[in-house]
């Protein structure tokens, strides 16, 4: 069952030695991030699943210890997913995943055992309420780390250039995830969010999925667009 979930944006810019001279315009969001990962400590989860969009070779399920790395990105910084236990795991972690694992590392996460999925942000919607209703019954009490940006179209400077719908879409979703609003995440339309590079609807859905059939209450604790992205953060208890 699902106890608690945390949302939060996925860029690596969130690594403050991948951010370099902008790393003080994402301070705030760093530090909503450290809050929202509170409250799934205080929740007492048995197990926690971190969710995140990948592409295909990083796509399904990560084992706890896995590790990532932000040496693509040209600095000397490597993470896990949790702690290590001994075995020595094929893949590592989608970017998504591995900005998940350093902000567990940053804030000392050992209330739980950790688990990773990557999944396509082309992911149908009932597939997504499917995925988030099995990842809701792996443990009496599961705890949601859910990793995504939503639009990339809020600027002329955005990745994905100016697009007059990237803020009312942003706007929606920000409301669903601190409204804790289940219908509303489940009708985004994924065509539109594919458009805008809205990757954290799926993961979104996949949290809809999950909190089916739970009385959890939202709380939005930051919202903003730097560089012309939606970055989120939300917590449901």
């Amino acid at each position: 069952m699902l106890v608690a979930a945390s949302v939060c944006p996925c860029p690596p810019l969130l690594v403050p030695e991948v951010a370099a001279g902008a790393a003080p315009e994402l301070d705030a969001a760093r530090a909503a991030c450290s809050d929202a990962l509170g409250v799934l400590a205080a929740a007492r989860p048995d197990l926690l699943l971190v969710v995140g969009t990948a592409e295909p070779g990083g796509r399904g399920p990560f084992p706890q210890g896995t590790p990532g790395t932000f040496r693509g990105f040209g600095v000397d910084v490597d993470v896990r997913l949790g702690t290590a236990t001994g075995a020595a795991p094929e893949r590592r972690l989608p970017a998504s995943l591995a900005v998940g694992a350093w902000l567990l590392e940053r804030t000392g996460w050992a209330d739980a055992p950790v688990e990773g999925l990557g999944v396509a942000d082309t992911l149908e919607p009932e597939r997504c309420a499917e995925t988030g209703r099995e990842l809701a019954g792996r443990a009496g009490r599961v705890a949601l780390l859910v990793m995504g940006d939503a639009s990339a179209c809020r600027t002329l400077k955005a990745p994905g250039y100016l697009d007059e719908r990237a803020a009312p879409f942003d706007a929606e979703a920000a409301r669903a995830l601190g409204a804790a609003d289940v219908a509303a995440l489940r009708a985004l339309d994924p065509a539109l969010a594919r458009e805008l590079k809205a990757a954290g609807r799926a993961p979104w859905q996949i949290l809809a999925g999950a909190a089916h059939d739970t009385r959890l209450t939202g709380t939005l604790l930051y919202e903003d667009a730097p560089y012309g992205v939606g970055y989120l953060v939300a917590t449901w208890s």
